[in-house]
């Protein structure tokens, strides 16, 4: 099954080698899902990724990851040992007819076997060569291997994620790689841009490290400014190195009876309060004594008076401010999230629940714009969900038209009907390992 069938996509006339690890996985499946035509170049056997976890009905065959089956649909597939003579010959032959190469292999592992981009530019001066590695192809660390927590370390996002009282916490799967991807995808559109504009590809490097340093928004200007570290705040809204992480009170997440309830009532602390004493559990707070602590919480310029304040702040973050966190907390665990946050809204005060990925697939707005798809597997007799696009195209739309392709699937219908190699070569190289 073609990849484009059902409708050309916005890269409907793009054809894309991949030869992706994790680390460019999620590149390649974005290109794929939208419309381009991606091809996996797996080694003989299957691809490694193909062994991570989690498994289908935890049956851990190589068909049957589920790792697999997300970053995979719409791809086709064909085994082919590039360490080999025949091997790199055929992959230069499918450069020939390729827009984009996109590869995760160490620096010099392809230039090593005349496959680099100087080798392939000379095969297709056209062809977009998108390599991402973790720390780049120039540097002294360009060499240097790393994993998706190493990348979270060495671009300092580990650092900031978790409660001050603990160690840097890792942020959930993948998700160095992931910010990666989404970093090489981008730029191997911009490259495919200028290439239709002037007609010469190019060699687009991508470094994790950097990918990962790009995400943390503001944090590098703040200490740059500054000299202040942005620190784990868990919970806390104060995340400056100059104060203590504390929460201030009314503000952040709270637990309740099923799950986290995200607050920000900030300018609306007295319709908080009010809330509260409906439901007798405001404590003093309605008390004269408490207004002008209530005052200090309830906008952003009285609480950046307070925090050019040190010695005032650390008093109210002490004293007062643990009373009525304290209060929230218990106010915010007797309710649970649907009820908490209805509520909340209707009262304009901003809540919003943390999700789970149950919450997520019965979500009504999710629901409703059809962001999940189901996929149908024939060899396993099921559909499985699909996460969709977070985008719309209203001319050329985002669409999965195939599941993940078994190993080789698509060998004999590009190595044969559409390179024109012999069916007995293809035997002798399936015997000698080649595919």
């Amino acid at each position: 099954m073609d990849s484009r069938e059902g409708g050309k996509g916005a890269l409907g006339d793009v054809r894309v080698l991949d030869l992706a690890g994790p680390l460019g996985a999620y590149c390649t499946k974005l290109l794929a899902d939208l419309g381009a035509e991606v091809i996996k170049v797996e080694k003989p056997g299957g691809c490694c990724t193909r062994d991570i976890g989690p498994f289908f009905h935890d049956d851990p065959h190589r068909e049957k990851s589920l790792y697999f089956f997300h970053f995979n649909a719409n791809k086709r597939s064909i085994t082919l040992d590039i360490e080999t003579a025949d091997g790199a010959e055929v992959f230069k032959r499918l450069v020939r007819s390729s827009d984009i190469v996109v590869e995760t292999f160490p620096p010099g592992y392809l230039e090593r076997r005349g496959l680099g981009y100087p080798a392939l530019q000379e095969v297709n001066p056209a062809v977009i060569f998108t390599s991402v590695t973790p720390f780049g192809q120039t540097g002294p660390y360009r060499d240097y291997k790393g994993s998706d927590i190493i990348g979270l370390a060495m671009g300092g996002l580990l650092y900031i994620g978790g409660f001050p009282e603990d160690p840097p916490s890792q942020a959930g799967p993948w998700q160095a790689c992931h910010e990666t991807s989404v970093n090489a995808c981008v730029a191997t559109l911009a490259a495919l841009y200028n290439r239709d504009v002037t007609g010469q590809g190019q060699w687009v490097d991508v470094s994790m490290q950097e990918c990962v340093a790009v995400a943390l928004q503001f944090v590098m200007q703040f200490y740059d400014l500054r000299r202040e570290l942005i620190v784990r705040n868990g919970t806390s809204l104060a995340t400056s190195s100059a104060f203590p992480a504390r929460r201030l009170p009314g503000m952040g997440l709270y637990p309740c009876k099923d799950g986290y309830v995200n607050l920000f009532p900030l300018g609306r602390i007295p319709e908080l309060v009010d809330w509260m004493e409906s439901k007798k559990m405001a404590g003093a707070l309605k008390e004269e004594r408490w207004q002008e602590v209530l005052a200090v919480i309830s906008t952003t310029e009285s609480l950046t008076r307070l925090f050019g304040n040190p010695a005032a702040a650390e008093k109210y973050m002490t004293e007062e401010f643990p009373y009525i966190d304290g209060l929230v907390a218990a106010f915010v665990g007797a309710h649970n999230k649907k009820e908490m946050c209805e509520e909340a809204q209707s009262r304009r005060i901003p809540a919003v629940p943390v999700n789970d990925v149950r919450d997520l697939l019965s979500n009504p707005q999710l629901v409703f714009r059809n962001f999940f798809v189901d996929v149908h597997y024939p060899e396993l007799r099921v559909k499985l969900t699909h996460v969709g696009s977070p985008y719309r195209l209203s001319e050329t739309p985002w669409q999965i038209v195939r599941r993940a392709p078994l190993v080789g699937e698509d060998n004999r219908e590009i190595y044969e009907d559409e390179m024109g190699i012999p069916r007995e070569s293809l035997r002798l190289f399936k015997e000698g390992g080649i595919i």
